[in-house]
Formats: C-alpha cells, structure tokens, sequence
C-alpha cells in the first residue's frame, strides 16, 4: 500500500518525563523496567524498518505541565532533523479559563495538527488519570476544546466506556472539532458484560459524526501482542464507525514492553485480513492522512 501510517506513536528523553525517573510508579501497562531509558527517533525508526510505514504521528508523553512548548519544541526539532515524524499531538491544559494562550503559543510549530489532555478516569486507581470522571461535560473544559476549531485542530480523546456518553456530549458540543479517540476506547474489561459496555458506549461515539478511532495500544491491558484480542476489537470498531474513520496506530515504545515493531504490524494485517482493499487503505493510512493533515 502506498500509505501506511503510525498514528501514534512516542519518542522520548527519559529526563524529561517524571515517571520514567525516581522510583517505579505503577503504570497501567504494567513493569516497564526495560523502556526506563531514552528511546530517540533513530532507534523507532529501526524498529519500524521493513514494516512499510512511511510517516508517523507524534503524541504528547506527558511531560510537566509547564513545559508543554518545551516538548513541543523537541518534537519538533526532531523532525526538522530527521525528517520524522510528519505531525504531532501536543498537550494543553484545557482546564483553565482560557487556553487559547497556550494554544496561541504551540501554533508557532508546523507540526502540530492535534492536542490531548487525557480525560480518563477509573474506578481502580491504576488505570485513573484524571481528576474526575466527568471531565468530559465540564462546561470548561468543552468550551476550551470547542477553540481548537479556530486553528483547524484534532483533539485526542481518552476515555474509559462509563465515561463514553459524556465524551459523546462532549463531542456534539463542539461540532467543528475532530475528536481522535485514543486506543479504540480502551477496553479494559473483557468480560461478556464489559464488552456489552463498552460497545454500548462506542456506538454512542460512532453516531458523532466528528469522532474517529484510533486503533492503538490494544495490548495495553492484557500485556501481550494477541493477533485474536486484536481482531475482534478492530472488527467492532469498524463495524460501528467504518474504516474511513479508523486508523491505526503503534504506542511504540509502551508495546515494545511485549512485542517487536514487525510482529505488532503482521498481527494488524492479519486481523484486518478479511476487510476490503479499501478499507485496508484506509485503516492504514488514508484516515490518518486526512484527520492529521499529512502531507503526501
């Protein structure tokens, strides 16, 4: 295929992140002793070598808040250098009165097509980041995400399925917004009854016409690289929201915690085997390529 997008993914300085230093902060994806370490552009592109990726997509790592331009600034740097990654997803505290001086000043990089502040939120405190759970109808927090129309910017969404009908109300309040939706909705609950939540709680994400879905990280729950856990959330999700509005997306290095680079993508294909050349092209790069603003 001639398209074939990374539409998630990281390269980091383990200085710049407070949770890759000090002692070993439980995370949601498990021990992660062997990526408490620097992974630059160099070496995920090594990882990515031979796989037919051509372009990726860069999503913020949750440095300090104050330091947002920072690592913007770095991203940034980086692909003017090695000509990778072609855009990226930065962060801004939509918490505020007004973010649109923090949006103002992220404006200055190129790159940047997307924001994300994670709004998820769990009853185990593991899988919590956010404050609350219902960020998603704080009536701040939507009138801030409704600004990045303004600059033609996407907004990554990160929800678990409780938190799905507020991020749909989210959604509706801010029509000229494209909503990114990280991890497929992050199922975490794999029982009959929390897969009946959770796509209860995708359909109302997929009847918004402004919400897309990324289909990334989908080990982060069970720890492995599992080529059937992988089909059937991708076949639901492109049930729900068709192919034009899914892409995928690698959370490289945080699966490199169980799998290579090449194996995560054979895993991928084999799952989305059975769809239609056309929505193959579109899962893997066309709906990137649109919703980021790629360059050809």
């Amino acid at each position: 295929m001639s398209e074939f997008v990374d539409a998630h993914h990281h390269v980091w300085r383990q200085a710049d992140l407070p949770w890759l230093v000090g002692p070993m902060q439980p995370r949601i994806f498990g021990p992660y002793e062997s990526i408490r370490r620097d992974y630059p552009i160099k070496e995920y592109l090594a990882d990515l070598a031979g796989t037919g990726v051509n372009r990726s997509v860069y999503v913020q790592t949750n440095w300090a808040k104050d330091r947002f331009e920072d690592e913007t600034a770095w991203v940034q740097q980086t692909a003017n250098k090695h000509g990778w990654p072609h855009a990226m997803v930065s962060f801004a505290d939509f918490g505020v009165e007004d973010v649109r001086p923090q949006l103002d000043r992220l404006a200055s990089y190129p790159l940047v097509r997307g924001v994300r502040m994670q709004l998820h939120w769990h009853e185990n405190q593991l899988y919590r980041f956010a404050a609350r759970p219902d960020l998603c109808a704080d009536p701040r927090i939507r009138r801030n995400i409704a600004r990045l129309a303004d600059y033609r910017w996407s907004f990554d969404l990160q929800v678990f399925a409780p938190q799905m009908a507020d991020a749909a109300g989210l959604a509706e309040a801010c029509p000229n917004v494209t909503f990114v939706l990280q991890h497929a909705g992050m199922l975490e609950d794999l029982s009959s009854q929390g897969r009946e939540s959770w796509r209860s709680g995708m359909a109302k994400l997929a009847g918004c016409p402004n919400v897309v879905s990324k289909l990334s990280g989908l080990g982060t729950f069970i720890h492995r690289n599992d080529e059937a856990h992988i089909a059937g959330i991708l076949n639901d999700t492109i049930a729900l929201f068709g192919a034009e509005r899914c892409l995928f997306g690698s959370n490289f290095p945080v699966e490199k915690l169980w799998t290579t680079y090449s194996d995560l993508v054979d895993a991928y294909r084999a799952a989305a085997a059975s769809l239609g050349a056309e929505q193959r092209a579109a899962l893997f790069g066309g709906t990137a390529t649109r919703v980021y603003r790629l360059k050809s």
